[in-house]
Parts: structure tokens; sequence; C-alpha cells
């Protein structure tokens, strides 16, 4: 990739990882329930998932799945109901903490790191998220050069992506954690929970109903 190339590329990706969307939303949310190491590791999960987008569109399978409706449909269908289904995480820890409240029953401010559970978060709702094989079929050909395998430097602009989406939603997770205790505090806690909560759930439908 000559210079120029790599300039246009950086400079596109890093508008990509700074637009808000799911990603930024579950590294937050995870943030705010676990800590810095929780929002690392779900933004860990998210930029793997990069790397499946990345092959998968190198070898021309997006092609087959954008050219075929029941996939397509089947794929936006499934991204759907895992947004939603973290929406509904978010919402079952609020009324938990309700109930805890109401028994006089006070749980510690911030859940154990479950590395794995945080890390399959960020990877599935990248990876079912139809909008990124959408913008990888889009983005990932002006910058390949048909003389050299295109693999490798599908792989390697993904690893660009990776380490600045790393870099992003690292400082982000680190900026929720240090509003720790105010996002701690019962009641707004169990408003910020609500409130990711339902947007999730919010895009989850959205998504599911959209043409």
């Amino acid at each position: 990739m000559d210079p120029q190339t790599f300039a246009a590329c950086l400079l596109a990706v890093t508008l990509l990882t700074l637009s808000p969307g799911v990603d930024t939303l579950l590294v937050i949310r995870n943030s705010a329930r676990g800590g810095w190491w929780d929002g690392a590791v779900s933004s860990t999960g998210i930029c793997c998932g990069l790397f499946v987008h990345a092959t998968v569109s190198a070898l021309g399978i997006s092609i087959i799945l954008l050219q075929t409706a029941w996939a397509f449909h089947a794929l936006k269908l499934a991204g759907a109901a895992y947004l939603v289904w973290l929406g509904l995480s978010s919402w079952r820890r609020v009324i938990g903490r309700r109930r805890n409240l109401i028994f006089g029953n006070m749980p510690e401010n911030k859940e154990s790191l479950r590395v794995w559970r945080s890390f399959r978060e960020g990877f599935l709702s990248n990876v079912l998220n139809p909008k990124t094989v959408i913008f990888y079929m889009a983005f990932l050909p002006q910058f390949i050069n048909p003389a050299e395998p295109p693999l490798a430097q599908s792989l390697f602009i993904a690893a660009i992506h990776f380490c600045i989406g790393m870099l992003y939603q690292c400082l982000l997770a680190a900026m929720v954690d240090k509003a720790g205790k105010l996002l701690q505090r019962p009641g707004i806690n169990r408003v910020f929970d609500a409130l990711t909560g339902s947007i999730l759930m919010f895009i989850g439908l959205k998504l599911a109903t959209e043409k």
C-alpha cells in the first residue's frame, strides 16, 4: 500500500471508529458495569470481529450474502435479536437493583469481571452487525491493489482498524471508569442501565424492521 493510499485508509478508518454506534454504546455500558477492564475486554471482542469481516469480504462471501435475500435477512434478524437481548440484560440489572433497594440488600457497586462474557458480547455485537458487512464490502475494495493478494491486504486494513478502535474504546472505557463513583450511585446507575438498555433494544428493533 503506497503512502497516499495508506493515509486515506487511516483517515477513513479513524472517522468510522469515532462515529457513535452500537460498539461505542456497548463499551460505555460494560465499562459502567465492571470498570475499565470490562470495557477493554469488550473492545477486544469488538475489534477481533473486524478480522472476521475482513476475511469474509476478501473471500467474496459477503457478495453471496448480500445477493441472497434470505441469508442477509437471517443475519440481520440474528444481530437485531442479540442487541435486544443485551438491552434486556441491562433492564434485568435495573429490576434486580430495585429489588435490592426495596429489601434493603445493597450489592457491590461493580460486578466482577467475567472475561469470556465481555469478550463474547463485543465479538458477537460486531460480527452479527449487517451494517458492518455492507461497510466492509464497500470500504475495502477502495484500498485493495488487485495485483496483490486481497486477503493479506484486507487483514492489514483490519489490523489498522483494530489498533485505532482499541485505542479509542479503551480511552472511552477509562473515562467512564473515572466517572464510576457518579455512575455507581444507586439512582443514577439504574437510570444509566435503563437508558443504555432501552437504546440497545431500540436499535435492535429498528434493525429488524428496516428494509
